[in-house]
């Protein structure tokens, strides 16, 4: 049986879309972030050592990691379901999404994010500098980094109905939270093929599904 250690609000929800989606038995064992903080407990770090989720056991087997966790289930459970076959082109590319959506994806918008909360937590004295210099960090680079990233995921979307190809992958699972959080904090809301990739996945019955195991879900 799988054990997905889910922390609240996390990118773990993606984990529990995929097992959603696969029809598979699974556990859930949860952890909720510190409130002050918003950083995860301590006891994550009795499953791994960053102590970050998402991780997930099977057996013996300790996985991190998103995208590893994805490839892992897709490869010992997926029956060949959601991922293209060997030798593709569909396959070349959802690895290469697979991949992106946290090498790549991530960096401006947790920047953005970073950016965004850093005035609030500065001294009082502070705030007004630290404003001003997070201010001009977004304006000069991290926005444009991320609005380079939205518009290249809106032509990607413009030339097929998935990332990968015509049919939905676990490239697709792994995309969700980056343009979730793009359309959240970056502008990406305003892209009708984004905006329509959103509303298709949030339609999905594994998908609310997940969200229902999973619990309220803010990734903005």
């Amino acid at each position: 049986m799988i054990v997905v250690h889910h922390l609240n609000n996390s990118r773990s929800q993606r984990v529990l879309w995929l097992l959603e989606e696969l029809g598979l038995p699974y556990e859930i064992k949860r952890y909720e972030r510190d409130a002050k903080t918003m950083l995860a407990p301590p006891e994550l770090k009795a499953i791994h050592p960053l102590g970050k989720s998402p991780v997930i056991t099977d057996g013996d087997k300790v996985i991190a990691e998103t995208g590893a966790i994805v490839e892992y289930i897709l490869e010992n459970y997926g029956d060949g379901r959601l991922i293209p076959a060997a030798g593709t082109p569909e396959r070349l590319r959802h690895t290469y999404w697979l991949h992106y959506a946290e090498g790549s994806a991530m960096t401006p918008l947790l920047l953005k994010l970073v950016f965004t909360a850093l005035p609030a937590r500065a001294p009082g004295l502070m705030k007004g500098l630290v404003k001003s210099i997070a201010g001009k960090a977004q304006a000069s680079f991290v926005d444009p980094q991320l609005k380079a990233h939205v518009d290249y995921w809106e032509a990607e979307l413009s030339k097929s109905e998935w990332f990968a190809g015509s049919e939905m992958t676990g490239a697709d699972i792994m995309m969700s939270f980056p343009l979730e959080a793009g359309a959240a904090r970056g502008g990406a809301s305003t892209r009708p093929h984004v905006k329509a990739f959103l509303a298709k996945i949030h339609a999905r019955p594994a998908y609310q599904r997940a969200l229902e195991r999973g619990g309220p879900y803010a990734y903005a």
